[in-house]
């Protein structure tokens, strides 16, 4: 077995032992591997191990990725920052976004999405805790943008995504996702009809799982360190 499948293999016991300890299926996980700053090989690697759907947050990058690849059956989504001069890149290529949490930007990849492919999937990013510095619509605006975002032809709202900082412990970790967790219940609650809560990474997917996550992205867990730039 290789390095990656391994890991792969270690990363998927963790996510079915979390799911049993909070009482949860494993089915109702997802895993997101985050191959950023990996190239192509390591992503074949992966997916020869079972795993298709893929985590990218650098665009340019990511789209020479998806070109290399194309003639196999994953899935991308786009886990970074989105500038305007970028979104005909994620529109064009990516399967999700995960990071929108601007309407200019969703009205971008609304218009720029080719009508041969099928719907761009939707995640609006949440800053559940109120970092200044942090990408993500305040969770107090967040329907707002959501019902804006539903009705835009060409995407399909699917739910949200969190980064929360780190915490200290599990328990905290859980406060921290509950809060988009409950934002998510909300937006049910008035009829979006979303199915995705993306949260919970390499280090904190238990507590994630717990809270309800039904997407993990994990990379390093997987891949190993990120590469050093030279």
């Amino acid at each position: 077995m290789t390095m990656i499948e391994i890991n792969l293999q270690t990363v998927r016991d963790r996510i079915v032992a979390a799911c049993k300890a909070a009482g949860r299926h494993p089915a109702e996980v997802t895993l997101l591997a985050v191959s950023k700053t990996f190239g192509a090989e390591a992503v074949q690697e992966a997916y020869a191990a079972g795993q298709t759907a893929f985590g990218e947050n650098y665009i340019q990058e990511a789209v020479q990725k998806i070109t290399q690849l194309r003639d196999l059956p994953l899935q991308w989504h786009c886990i970074g920052p989105i500038q305007s001069n970028k979104t005909r890149l994620v529109a064009e290529h990516f399967d999700w976004v995960q990071t929108v949490d601007r309407l200019k930007i969703a009205q971008r990849l609304s218009e720029q999405r080719p009508p041969t492919m099928a719907p761009l999937q939707v995640c609006i990013q949440v800053n559940v805790d109120g970092g200044a510095t942090k990408s993500g619509v305040d969770p107090e605006a967040a329907p707002a943008l959501a019902r804006q975002i539903a009705a835009l032809p060409g995407l399909r709202l699917r739910g949200l995504m969190s980064i929360p900082d780190p915490a200290p412990d599990f328990v905290a970790s859980c406060a921290l996702f509950a809060k988009a967790r409950a934002l998510f219940d909300t937006l049910n609650a008035e009829g979006l009809a979303l199915d995705t809560l993306s949260m919970g990474m390499s280090a904190d997917l238990d507590a994630a799982i717990h809270s309800g996550s039904t997407m993990v992205r994990v990379g390093t867990a997987i891949f190993g360190g990120r590469p050093r730039p030279v």
